[in-house]
């Protein structure tokens, strides 16, 4: 059973981490259970036109680009400079208004059951100079859900990230688990053991989904499960 927030944030602990593949995956599960549900990206950096991620959202989902597409709604800001959305729309002579997001959210919400919410890079990437994708998840209150990996150095960085969302109050739902590309599997197991143990002791649910490459879903060689993310109550 999908849980019942209407809005929930997809991060990740670094940029390139698979939040994209994993938050289109997401939506594909949730049409999947019958859900009315639609992606959207925060702000979207080095490309034109349509955002990039949403286009990749889209084909995982198996849909077409939706009306909200087109009119701007799932990816309100798109800039053409690949770096951070600050800079990005300081170059293109903009400033990004975060109530321009919140309200292309909140209209998606009233369409659709669920919308979920993909981040630009990490929790810390600067909006604008003054507010972080954290913060500004702290404002709108939206539960997490956090894309990490078994590389090195994701230990540190993704126990920084359930540190940093304790302190500020919000709720991570679980550990999408990207194992596409693991190269040990001693490191593999450890580090979703250390995941599992950190979750709880700051106080989220405890729940790690593991994620493989794409083509093992499109070929059915594994099945596409992310139940365990919705079963806590919140």
């Amino acid at each position: 059973m999908v849980a019942e927030h209407s809005v929930i944030a997809i991060t990740g602990i670094d940029t390139d981490i698979g939040k994209t593949v994993a938050t289109g995956l997401l939506g594909r599960y949730i049409l999947g259970q019958g859900k009315r549900a639609i992606t959207q990206k925060l702000v979207q950096t080095g490309c034109v036109g349509l955002a990039e991620d949403i286009l990749v959202h889209r084909r995982l989902m198996g849909q077409e680009l939706q009306p909200e597409d087109h009119q701007g709604l799932t990816c309100p800001y798109v800039f053409a400079k690949p770096c951070s959305p600050h800079l990005a729309a300081s170059l293109a002579g903009q400033v990004i208004d975060p109530a321009v997001i919140r309200q292309a959210t909140r209209t998606l919400a009233a369409r659709y059951e669920m919308v979920l919410l993909e981040g630009a890079g990490g929790l810390l990437v600067p909006l604008t100079e003054e507010l972080t994708f954290l913060d500004y998840l702290e404002q709108e209150a939206c539960p997490l859900i956090v894309v990490s990996t078994p590389r090195l150095g994701s230990i540190n960085h993704t126990l920084s990230v359930l540190e940093l969302v304790r302190n500020r109050g919000l709720t991570v739902l679980g550990i999408i688990y990207n194992r596409y590309q693991e190269s040990d599997p001693v490191i593999a197991e450890d580090s979703a053991r250390i995941f599992s143990r950190y979750l709880r002791r700051y106080g989220h649910h405890d729940c790690v989904v593991d994620l493989f490459a794409v083509e093992e879903y499109s070929r059915q060689k594994r099945s596409l499960d992310f139940s365990p993310l919705f079963r806590c109550r919140y």
